[in-house]
C-alpha cells in the first residue's frame, strides 16, 4: 500500500505561480505511473497532467496545456506541478495519484486507472 502526501498549495493572486509535490509517505518504488487530479465545488474530479514512470511521456488537460509542467524525480519518488499563469478557474483541490500498471511510458487520464491517491491540497486563485 501506497501512501502519497501532497504539499505546497495556497493562495496566489491570478497570473501568478505555485508548485505543489507529491511523495510516498515511505520510500517506494520509482516504478510508478503518476497523475495530478482536481476538484472544484459541486463538479466531478477532472484530469489535469500525467507522468510515465520513467518520467519520458506527459500528457495535459487543454484547459491546463502550456502552463502547467508536470515532473518526475525518479531517486525521491516525488512528482512535481509547476503551475504558471494561474486563473481563477484553477481554484481547486489537486489530487496527485499513482498506478503500476502498464509500461514505462504509459501515461494514464482517467480516475479509475489509478490505484493510490493522496489526500489533496487546496490551490486557491484571487481574481
Amino acid at each position: 500500500q501506497v501512501q502519497l502526501v501532497e504539499s505546497g498549495g495556497g493562495l496566489v493572486q491570478a497570473g501568478g505561480s505555485l508548485s505543489v509535490s507529491c511523495a510516498p509517505s515511505r520510500r517506494a518504488s520509482s516504478s510508478y505511473a503518476m497523475g495530478w487530479f482536481r476538484q472544484r465545488p459541486g463538479l466531478e474530479r477532472e484530469f489535469v497532467a500525467a507522468i510515465s514512470w520513467s518520467g519520458g511521456s506527459t500528457y495535459y488537460a487543454d484547459s491546463v496545456k502550456g502552463r502547467f509542467t508536470i515532473s518526475k524525480d525518479n531517486a525521491r519518488s516525488t512528482v512535481y506541478l509547476q503551475m504558471n499563469s494561474l486563473k481563477a478557474e484553477d481554484t481547486a483541490f489537486y489530487y496527485c495519484a499513482a498506478t503500476n500498471r502498464g509500461g514505462s511510458s504509459s501515461i494514464f487520464d482517467r480516475t479509475w486507472e489509478y490505484d493510490y491517491w493522496g489526500q489533496g491540497t487546496q490551490v486557491t486563485v484571487s481574481s
